[in-house]
């Protein structure tokens, strides 16, 4: 990637899966801009291979929306994306113990998928090899922001950054906006005064792989349980139905460290005892990750010529699997900001990006945060509610069409 001298017009802190993506978007939709990417990690040396790209068992994954797909399409990268994700043709949500279920079906409304499973080293390598071939984007690795100082731009009127850099490239670099995109445990959002609102769940979420003797038929499960909800989602072949899923188990702070230390067998045997036997036995968990669960959300997520993206603007609990899915649509809306701004020069494009992604937001974060206070209740009356609330959604068709087309990302507040 082209190294550039002098003031960058974007500089992006942060080259993870948002940060990545929004250099795309720029790079393919306003290529006039200079932006120059931060990113703490060298970049991989798989970058320059052929796409021979083997799955890792133990790999990471993360849940995209068909409206995820449809912005990847625009970025003319999902075609690569597509070669490793598995489909979701089908949803089925239900409650341990309970009658109530829901069931959603690609096919009942006309599309191939209601979303899609990929590994997040996929899709970083995706990204990564897109921005590789495009010679006009600087990036700078491995480094890391450590102070940003404000100053007049050369015009006089509008305000400019200097970056103080730590890594082998560079020490310092100017530009006139700069993008936070360095995950939710960013530094330089509270370096630079951003206000976080820190909710804890009490909860611990624990990733892993595991292995059916059922294959999975591409349908997702979401199973609300006494101790929290989780969900198994298709993995394998985006043709043949296989015996493998991704885990997300949500465990009360007080019971993950009891699940941390079982062995292998004993997990599956618990997990099962709790999601049941729609997928028949559970015969493998693979390395088991896990992180606190917390609810995070920036007063503002923007200052003049500052922008929050990803984790770094909103990090929401993992029960209806949207937080990367909204980053990405918060990078289409800024993304469409700074083509305004450059159009008009009086439009302001993190304003409008704050001001078209704030509902999305704050009502994806409570309903999420719902979710998991309506089903984690105890109380008979509620749980009556809940299964009320399934079945009827499950029958009644333009309620069920609604639901599907929000889990599709088709349907958002705020879109602009």
């Amino acid at each position: 990637m082209t190294a550039t001298d002098g003031c960058s017009d974007l500089v992006i802190a942060g080259g993870g899966l948002a940060g990545a993506t929004l250099a795309l978007a720029l790079r393919k939709r306003l290529p006039q801009l200079k932006i120059a990417v931060i990113e703490q990690f060298p970049l991989s040396d798989e970058v320059a291979l052929p796409l021979d790209y083997q799955p890792s068992y133990d790999a990471r994954s993360t849940a995209l929306s068909w409206g995820s797909r449809c912005i990847f399409e625009s970025l003319g990268l999902w075609d690569d994306i597509a070669q490793q994700a598995t489909p979701i043709r089908g949803i089925h949500v239900s409650e341990r113990g309970r009658f109530g279920v829901t069931r959603l079906s690609a096919q009942e409304h006309g599309q191939d998928a209601l979303g899609y499973v990929v590994d997040n080293r996929w899709m970083g390598l995706c990204l990564t090899r897109a921005l590789a071939a495009d010679g006009g984007l600087e990036w700078l690795a491995p480094a890391q922001v450590e102070t940003v100082r404000r100053g007049p731009s050369e015009q006089g009127n509008r305000q400019s950054f200097e970056l103080t850099l730590a890594g082998e490239v560079r020490s310092s670099i100017h530009t006139r906006q700069l993008v936070i995109a360095d995950g939710g445990r960013s530094d330089l959002r509270e370096q630079l005064g951003f206000r976080v609102n820190t909710t804890r769940f009490g909860q611990q979420a624990l990733i892993a792989n595991i292995s059916t003797s059922e294959a999975h038929e591409f349908v997702a499960y979401e199973r609300f349980t006494d101790q929290g909800p989780l969900a198994l989602l298709p993995r394998g072949s985006a043709q043949r139905s296989e015996g493998e899923s991704s885990l997300v188990w949500t465990q009360p702070d007080t019971s993950a460290d009891d699940v941390l230390a079982m062995s292998d067998a004993e997990r599956c045997t618990y997990l099962q005892a709790r999601f049941g036997w729609r997928l028949g036995r559970i015969e493998r968990i693979g390395t088991l990750y896990h992180y606190p669960l917390t609810l995070s959300l920036v007063d503002e997520f923007v200052q003049p010529g500052i922008a929050l993206i990803g984790n770094a603007a909103h990090s929401l609990h993992p029960v209806a699997g949207q937080g990367f899915n909204l980053a990405l649509r918060g990078i289409e809306r800024l993304v469409h900001g700074l083509g305004q701004a450059q159009s008009d020069s009086k439009a302001d494009a993190f304003r409008f990006y704050i001001e078209s992604h704030r509902q999305d937001v704050s009502l994806t974060a409570a309903a999420s945060t719902e979710l998991v206070r309506l089903f984690g209740s105890r109380n008979p009356v509620l749980g009556l509610a809940r299964d009320l609330g399934l079945a009827g959604l499950d029958v009644a068709t333009p309620l069920k069409r609604s639901f599907a087309r929000r889990a599709m990302g088709l349907v958002t507040p705020g879109r602009g």
